[in-house]
């Protein structure tokens, strides 16, 4: 079943969203080497750990591309984009940013429900290019 394995976070200002969630919550965040990235795409991956000190979802903050880029949008596992991309149409739904590589790591899409909330598909694979 499909579960939430990624969140990002869209920003005007990148360094004062580090500054304000790495104080408030006390996650790391680091940027991301731009070979592991489509070209031209700046990514600061975020640690989260649990109550426990042990890893938990894994994050992102990026700087905002459209202003209507708005809220935190959860990437939810999937084992093909592309099928679910076709599902979430059918449903009634919208594929707003189709199928993208990201190197080494996998395949994501964003996508809106029927009440226009963003969501993102995600599918491992280490050979995406």
């Amino acid at each position: 079943m499909p579960t939430i394995v990624h969140f990002e976070i869209p920003s005007d200002n990148v360094e004062r969203s580090k500054k304000f969630y790495s104080e408030l919550f006390g996650w790391n965040i680091e940027k991301v080497p731009p070979e592991k990235l489509p070209e031209g795409v700046e990514y600061w991956g975020i640690t989260t750990k649990d109550d426990k000190g042990n890893n938990a979802v894994a994050g992102g903050l990026m700087k905002r591309m459209m202003p209507e880029q708005k809220g935190i949008t959860n990437y939810l596992d999937v084992k093909s984009v592309e099928e679910y991309s076709s599902k979430v149409e059918q449903l009634g739904g919208k594929v707003k940013m189709a199928k993208m590589a990201v190197p080494g790591m996998g395949y994501l899409a964003v996508c809106s429900d029927t009440e226009n909330n963003n969501f993102g598909l995600w599918e491992n694979d280490t050979t995406a290019k």
